[in-house]
C-alpha cells in the first residue's frame, strides 16, 4: 500500500508509460501518410467517440467492481483487528486459576497461537495465482520467488511462536492457518473441562473461534476467486478497439483546422489519450487483488504487526517488535 499523500505524476507516468509511447508510434505513420496526400486514412470522429464513451463507462463498471473487492479485504482485516484485541482481551480476563505462573503460561501460549495464525494466513494470501501480477511486486518488499520461499520463511516466524512438534503436525496439511485455528479451538475445550472458565466464557471463546474462521474464509474467497475474466478481459479488448480506431478519427478533427502542420497534433494526442484509457484499465486490473503483494494491496504484514503489539503487551510484554515501517513510500 503506498502511504504518501499522493502518487507523483513521474512515478504513475513511468508505472503506465508503454501505452503512451505506442500510441505515439502507432499514430505517427498513419499521420505520416496523410500528410503526403497519397492516401486519407481519416474516418469521422463521431462514432469513434460514441465507441469511446462506451469503453469509459465500462472501465468504470470494472474500477467499481475491481475497489469493492479491495476495500471488502481491507474491511475484512480491520474486522480481525476488532476480533484479536477482543481475544487477547478475553484471554487475560476469562483465563482464571490459583497457580497463577500456570495461568500466564497458557495465556501466553493462546496469544501466540493467535499470531501464528496470522501469520499463516497472511503468508497462504500472499502466494500467487496465475491471474495475479506475479512479476510485479513492490521492489525490496515482496520477493518475486514468494511461493518458493513460503516454507522457508513461515517457518521462522512461526517456530517462534508455537513450539516445533506442533508445527510439524501442520506443515503436511493443506491450509495450516485452518489447522492452528483448531488446534486453538481444542485446547480451549481442554482448559474448559479443566475448569479454568464456565460454559459461558466458553461459549465466547467459541464465538471469536467461529468469527475468525469466518474473516479466514472471506479473505480466501477473494484469493481464490478471481475477478471474473469475461469481464476483465472484455475491458482490455474494447480499450484496444477504441485505441486501435482514435487516430483515424483524431484525424478528421484535425484536418479541419488551420494551419499547414496541424494534422501532427494527431500524434501527441493519440498518445495521450490512449495512455489514459489504459491507465483506467491498469488501475482496475491491479485493484483486482488486493493481497498480492504489489503497489495497491492491502498491507497484511503491517496491520499483522499491529495486532501482534497489542497482544503481547496485553500480557504484559515490554520487549516486542517495532510496527512495520514504510519503503520508499510503500507499506507491506
Amino acid at each position: 500500500m503506498y502511504t504518501k499523500r499522493n502518487y507523483n505524476f513521474w512515478m504513475t507516468f513511468n508505472w503506465s508509460r508503454q501505452p503512451f509511447i505506442l500510441g505515439a508510434i502507432y499514430a505517427l505513420p498513419i499521420t505520416a501518410l496523410s500528410y503526403s496526400g497519397h492516401i486519407s486514412l481519416s474516418l469521422p470522429w463521431q462514432p469513434i467517440s460514441v465507441l469511446g464513451i462506451a469503453v469509459a463507462f465500462y472501465l468504470g463498471f470494472k474500477n467499481n467492481s475491481s475497489y469493492d473487492r479491495t476495500w471488502e479485504a481491507r474491511k475484512i482485516w480491520g474486522g480481525i483487528v476488532n476480533s484479536s484485541r477482543t481475544f487477547g482481551a478475553a484471554v487475560n480476563s476469562f483465563i482464571q486459576g490459583e497457580d497463577k505462573e500456570e495461568v500466564q503460561k497458557i495465556r501466553r501460549r493462546l496469544v501466540y497461537r493467535h499470531i501464528a495464525w496470522l501469520t499463516a494466513m497472511r503468508y497462504q494470501l500472499r502466494l500467487s495465482r496465475d491471474w495475479e501480477h506475479k512479476e510485479d511486486r513492490v521492489k525490496g518488499l515482496y520477493s518475486p520467488t514468494v511461493c518458493e520461499e513460503y516454507f522457508n520463511n513461515l517457518d521462522k516466524e512461526v517456530m517462534n511462536l508455537i513450539d516445533e512438534e506442533e508445527f510439524e503436525r501442520y506443515k503436511t496439511k493443506t491450509n495450516i492457518a485452518t489447522q492452528i485455528m483448531a488446534t486453538q479451538a481444542r485446547e480451549l475445550q481442554y482448559l474448559h473441562d479443566l475448569g479454568y472458565f464456565d460454559d459461558f466464557r466458553h461459549m465466547e471463546f467459541h464465538r471469536l473461534i467461529s468469527t475468525f474462521y469466518d474473516d479466514q474464509g472471506r479473505s480466501e474467497r477473494i484469493k481464490n476467486f478471481p475477478f471474473p475474466r469475461q469481464y476483465a478481459s472484455v475491458a482490455l479488448w474494447n480499450t484496444l478497439v477504441f485505441t486501435a480506431l482514435l487516430p483515424l478519427g483524431l484525424l478528421s478533427v484535425f484536418e479541419e483546422m488551420e494551419g499547414e502542420l496541424r494534422i501532427w497534433l494527431t500524434v501527441p494526442f493519440n498518445a495521450l489519450i490512449t495512455w489514459v484509457f489504459f491507465l483506467m484499465e491498469k488501475i482496475g486490473d491491479y485493484s483486482e487483488n488486493p493481497f498480492e503483494g504489489t503497489y495497491n494491496d492491502v498491507p497484511i504484514t503491517s496491520i499483522s504487526r499491529a495486532i501482534e503489539i497489542d497482544l503481547r503487551e496485553m500480557l504484559g510484554e515490554t520487549e516486542v517488535p517495532k510496527p512495520i515501517a514504510a519503503v520508499d513510500g510503500f507499506l507491506m
